[in-house]
């Protein structure tokens, strides 16, 4: 069981994600997760000898020194009576040390098969959202998803893995492409725009192909831009990507400027903190960040979010640089990073806890880190 756990942990924990991004299945998705921090923490009470080796090893030091810089962030601006942030604390703690141990005891299959079940779960997802809500063009296409820009990210990375991953696609391969792109117009979602172009990018390159593609999608765009429809073509057109993203910015930035130095705290990570009361012009709008960047800063102060977004960006640019002329597995794992780097411009990624598209960007860094380690020195 101990082992199983431990192979498999951040499987169930990024699978979970899943059942917390549907309405109807997300108080059962929220008992999981509690069973699985409760049943994990014991684990790793009752092994300290192999939790050592794993959370001390080399190729999992950047997660702990950010575990370190929320604690010591935490001990200067937090007292024992916060509990939400005493919960984020151990909460984040936990998700690293998950996926750390996970990759560290199962790295074959994290290798070979963990991308493949991605993607089998995401078109599982595809299939019941055609099942129980068939009208794809009718809005927003949001399928069981409780967010069409949630179900946009899922797409993007079974789309991802599905161009990446192989070689030589299959016929079965294109069909599945086809319905991932169409579910992910019918989203309305920019961002996934944004996705599958750089993953397009990343497989073809400057190429005649990529040319010839690039001609077919401007023509779809243009067509589809002047149909009376609510896709992620319509919206860019009218819209851009950033048009409803200014204001929430501005506004992150005075809130980060009223906190400069000390933020609003480690369970401020939504990107608007509960304390701050919105201005008259803001009534009725959704005013948080929607940016992974400004919502560290909002979080911790320019300085402790200054230097975390540093030895994340440091780290991420060692492994890119390393695997850059690897392909399938490592590939994909390097498009997941640059995607959430992207994405984080105009959505609130990176500072989560149970967020499908942010562990799967702290997965990756794990991932490619352990696997550089493995190369560096032939273990």
């Amino acid at each position: 069981m101990i082992k199983w756990l431990f192979k498999y942990g951040a499987v169930i924990f990024l699978f979970n994600t899943v059942l917390l991004s549907i309405k109807s299945t997300f108080d059962l998705g929220n008992q999981i997760f509690l069973a699985i921090m409760g049943i994990f923490s014991i684990f790793l009470i009752l092994n300290p000898k192999q939790i050592k080796i794993v959370i001390f090893h080399k190729a999992f030091s950047f997660l702990l020194i950010l575990n370190i810089l929320n604690l010591l962030y935490f001990i200067l601006f937090h007292s024992v009576s916060d509990i939400e942030a005493i919960k984020y604390l151990l909460a984040r703690a936990m998700q690293f040390s998950i996926i750390s141990i996970s990759i560290y005891f199962h790295f074959d299959y994290y290798k070979s098969q963990f991308l493949n079940h991605i993607s089998s779960l995401v078109f599982f997802i595809v299939i019941l959202s055609l099942l129980f809500y068939p009208n794809v063009f009718s809005g927003r296409y949001e399928g069981i998803i409780w967010n069409s820009n949630m179900l946009a990210s899922f797409i993007v990375i079974a789309f991802s893995i599905l161009l990446l991953k192989n070689n030589d696609n299959s016929l079965k391969d294109y069909i599945l492409l086809f319905i991932f792109l169409v579910i992910a117009l019918a989203t309305g979602s920019r961002g996934a725009l944004v996705g599958i172009a750089i993953c397009i990018g990343f497989k073809y390159g400057f190429s005649l192909r990529n040319i010839v593609y690039s001609l077919i999608a401007f023509s779809i765009y243009i067509i589809v831009s002047n149909i009376n429809l609510d896709t992620s073509l319509n919206r860019f057109a009218e819209q851009g990507i950033f048009n409803d993203r200014i204001e929430q910015a501005f506004f992150a930035i005075e809130n980060i400027n009223n906190s400069l130095f000390s933020g609003y705290g480690l369970d401020e990570y939504s990107g608007l903190p509960k304390d701050i009361s919105l201005p008259s012009r803001f009534k009725g709008q959704i005013m948080t960040s929607h940016n992974g960047y400004l919502s560290i800063f909002l979080q911790y102060g320019v300085l402790f979010g200054g230097f975390i977004l540093g030895l994340i960006f440091v780290k991420a640019f060692q492994l890119i640089s390393f695997f850059r002329f690897s392909n399938k597995t490592e590939k994909v794992f390097i498009f997941i990073i640059i995607y959430t780097f992207v994405s984080s411009i105009y959505e609130t990624l990176i500072t989560g806890i149970n967020e499908f598209h942010t562990i799967l960007f702290w997965l990756s860094l794990a991932f490619l880190s352990y696997s550089k380690f493995k190369k560096d020195y032939g273990n």
